[in-house]
């Protein structure tokens, strides 16, 4: 089973990623952009009797920073 796991930083954390990238687009021309929020996207190829949990678990110990970082998951 393959999974799509989005992560993204929590509203109301500093994102320096997307800051960098927002300067960037308005040095380039573009026009229009009110704001950039950078993310990361893990793409898993896991065994299709994997639990939800143990796919959960996985997300919180090691892939996202539950602190600051929200994660979703899609089964592509």
């Amino acid at each position: 089973m393959k999974l799509r796991i989005f992560v993204t930083l929590k509203n109301g954390v500093l994102d320096p990623q997307g800051k960098a990238i927002h300067k960037a687009l308005e040095s380039l021309g573009f026009t229009g952009v009110n704001d950039v929020r950078a993310g990361k996207l893990i793409e898993l190829d896991v065994a299709d009797d994997t639990s939800d949990a143990s796919i959960d678990e996985m997300c919180r110990k090691l892939l996202a920073n539950t602190v600051i970082e929200n994660y979703r998951v899609e089964r592509a």
